[in-house]
């Protein structure tokens, strides 16, 4: 039979972990722009969140609770009839995760074996999109990663993605379930709001007047991908899966392909903004990788994937989200803050 994609997602049951997150908030209004009948899966109740900012989550199914609840999940992929599954939810704050290593575990390894044994449990299930990260192959010399480049992380961010990616890997090798890795850079894009994080951080005090900072020296490379692209990737490759299940249990790397210095990315943010700020070096990261960058030289190939967007005009977008935000902010700030009408005999 052959599937006509333009409508693959009508009507869909779709299950996306993570949905309040950066990467799944777009996600989410993607999906249901394509017509998906959308089930989010969510822990903490975030009003900032883009997704219940905009009024969007009253457009989806919203099941309140945890990855850790393996009945909870049960429940969910069986009375809701779940026929593909998108696993973002995770702890993704390289900080935090060194400070709190026992929930990030619990989070990014107990929660991706949870949810893969809940989906092995409820056939109906056909695709499972699982999100690792560069960070799942640790500290290589030999770069750019490709998807052959042995996982080996070291610190505790990238151990739990090491942990998250093989797991998903043994349960599609294993039970033969219908799942595809992804393995993307550091996302940005409008609708973060971890300011401690370059992008929003270094936007938000320019915004401001305030100096931007960077927590390290400057010179760590990184891989950026626009959160857009994210979002389409990974409906791509849901796709694709279901085109063709000799997919299953690939990994892909998705990535525009161009590596800059945080410092580097900074000025591009400043040049965009007309600001003459200078950037406050701090010099203090630890247990960061220095050079990460992907391949994605295997999407092309095998999915036919390209980006969307160029680093610059993911910037320009994010920008442009960023300004409509801090008004709108603005806006209601000065509306509490009015004085009140007198009122007239």
């Amino acid at each position: 039979m052959i599937m006509n994609l333009e409508r693959f997602w009508q009507d869909r049951p779709v299950l996306v972990t993570g949905g309040t997150g950066l990467v799944g908030g777009w996600l989410v209004k993607r999906l249901l722009a394509a017509g998906a009948d959308v089930v989010c899966l969510v822990r903490d109740w975030v009003p900032q969140a883009d997704l219940v900012r905009t009024h969007a989550i009253s457009q989806v199914r919203v099941v309140r609770g945890h990855l850790g609840d393996q009945a909870l999940l049960e429940r969910t992929l069986g009375e809701y009839e779940i026929d593909t599954v998108i696993h973002l939810a995770a702890q993704s704050i390289v900080g935090i995760a060194n400070r709190n290593p026992v929930s990030t575990f619990e989070s990014n390894i107990q929660g991706t074996w949870t949810l893969l044994e809940a989906c092995r449990r409820s056939p109906r299930v056909k695709q499972i999109v699982v999100a690792s990260s560069d960070k799942a192959y640790g500290d290589v010399s030999q770069l750019p990663y490709t998807e052959s480049t042995p996982l080996a992380g070291r610190h505790p961010y990238d151990v739990s993605k090491t942990c998250g990616d093989l797991i998903a890997q043994s349960y599609a090798t294993t039970y033969d379930l219908p799942l595809v890795i992804t393995r993307c850079g550091n996302f940005y894009g409008g609708g973060d709001l971890n300011w401690n994080r370059i992008v929003p951080g270094t936007i938000r005090a320019v915004l401001r007047g305030q100096q931007p900072v960077i927590r390290s020296d400057g010179t760590f490379v990184r891989d950026y991908f626009y959160v857009e692209d994210g979002a389409a990737a990974y409906m791509h490759l849901a796709e694709q899966l279901a085109l063709r299940e000799e997919l299953g249990g690939e990994a892909f790397n998705f990535s525009n392909e161009m590596q800059v210095t945080v410092l580097e990315l900074v000025e591009r943010i400043l040049h965009q903004m007309e600001s003459t700020l200078q950037p406050a070096v701090l010099n203090e990261a630890s247990n960061e990788i220095r050079r990460q960058y992907l391949s994605a030289d295997k999407a092309r190939r095998k999915l036919s994937w390209q980006p969307l967007y160029t680093l610059d005009e993911g910037l320009s977008r994010t920008i442009q989200w960023y300004k409509q935000f801090f008004q709108q902010h603005e806006n209601v700030n000065n509306c509490r803050h009015a004085a009140p009408v007198a009122a007239t005999a």
